[in-house]
């Protein structure tokens, strides 16, 4: 793959909920790295693409996971049928080239993985490459995001101070119901009242938070449910399959969501 791979042609829909756009590209213009805060489902994958489609820059994704090691960002020595080759790993095609490499649910990599960026986010933006003996001085265009949801933080599970510190922030909730509504309508296809109805089961799933839920339904699952609308299901079928089944196991939380489906269909 080249870079030129990693560019986002057409436009994706993306729903301001303040100044988000007008704070990223003021990050982005004094290249400074930035970290999208907010629970999963909410948007911040949706904006950050939305943001490297303006800005006309290619945008390199990383879905971090407890099983990514250094080597999987910056790149290893590969045999072939030349030899031992150099392959850059995601982070450094996007230092090398002026891509936005975005770091996704970072908090899930290792912190002894997570390291490997800090030369990235202080004046110097260089990134070193240990085992090729490379130091890589980012290009002009390159720009760092990362996202972290801070509502899964745990001793075990959470970033360094000193790797916080390192980033701007912005902080991304779920929309205001009225503009869930709008999204949820746009990017499912269903009408603007069954989207509503769909919000308000997702808003009254999120009260459960803290009392047998660790999340509650995301806009993207409320997505997920209108499309099977679309598709003909109805709309106590497709909340049980997109909304009630994946987030819990616990009998006494599901007849909770029903109830609550119930009260807004």
């Amino acid at each position: 793959m080249t870079i030129d791979d990693y560019r986002i042609e057409r436009e994706p829909y993306y729903r301001p909920q303040g100044d988000e756009i007008a704070l990223f590209k003021a990050a982005y213009a004094s290249r400074m790295p930035m970290m999208l805060k907010g629970p999963t489902g909410c948007g911040k994958t949706r904006f950050i693409e939305h943001m490297a489609w303006q800005l006309g820059r290619p945008l390199v994704t990383v879905a971090c996971h407890e099983d990514m090691t250094a080597s999987d960002l910056v790149g290893r020595f590969l045999l072939d049928a030349t030899g031992t080759v150099w392959h850059d790993g995601p982070l450094t095609l996007a230092v090398r080239f002026g891509a936005i490499c975005y770091l996704d649910e970072i908090v899930e990599a290792r912190q002894d993985t997570t390291v490997v960026i800090h030369p990235l986010t202080d004046d110097r933006r260089i990134l070193p490459l240990e085992k090729k003996g490379e130091v890589v001085e980012a290009h002009p265009d390159f720009a760092l995001v990362i996202s972290y949801n801070p509502g899964y933080q745990s001793v075990l599970k959470d970033l360094k101070e000193s790797t916080k510190q390192r980033f701007g922030a912005i902080d991304f909730l779920y929309p205001e119901p009225d503009v869930e509504a709008e999204i949820v309508a746009h990017e499912s296809g269903v009408a603007k009242d069954v989207a509503a109805r769909l919000v308000a089961i997702g808003r009254r799933s999120r009260n459960l938070k803290g009392h047998g839920l660790d999340e509650g339904a995301s806009t993207r699952m409320l997505i997920y449910a209108g499309r099977l609308i679309a598709q003909g299901v109805g709309i106590k079928a497709a909340t049980k399959v997109a909304l009630v089944l994946p987030i819990t196991d616990d009998a006494d939380v599901r007849d909770a969501l029903d109830a609550a489906i119930a009260a807004c269909v």
